[in-house]
């Protein structure tokens, strides 16, 4: 643990922490958390899943369902045929 007395910046974002600041308005940590970035989300009531795999999160976040691409195919398909349709002499 890193020993921080504010003011200053803030040792976990780099934010400015005033000398009255009891944590850092940026991303929370105090003196009963060390200053430590590993509780810098305590408190956030996040989901089980966002602590897990961060590869498996990265592909989850990117990957758009089946029924999402088909739409978007189908949507860019009626677009070329009507482009096609108007310029068409």
């Amino acid at each position: 643990m890193s020993v921080f007395i504010p003011p200053g910046d803030c040792p976990v974002c780099g934010e400015a922490v005033l000398g009255n600041a009891a944590s850092c308005k940026s991303c929370g940590s105090c003196p009963d958390s060390g200053w430590s970035e590993d509780t810098a989300y305590d408190g956030l009531d996040l989901p089980d899943e966002v602590f897990g795999d961060e590869a498996r999160i990265t592909m989850k976040k990117s990957e758009k369902p089946l029924w999402k691409r088909l739409i978007m195919a189908a949507a860019l398909l009626a677009i070329a045929i009507l482009l096609w349709a108007i310029t068409k002499p």
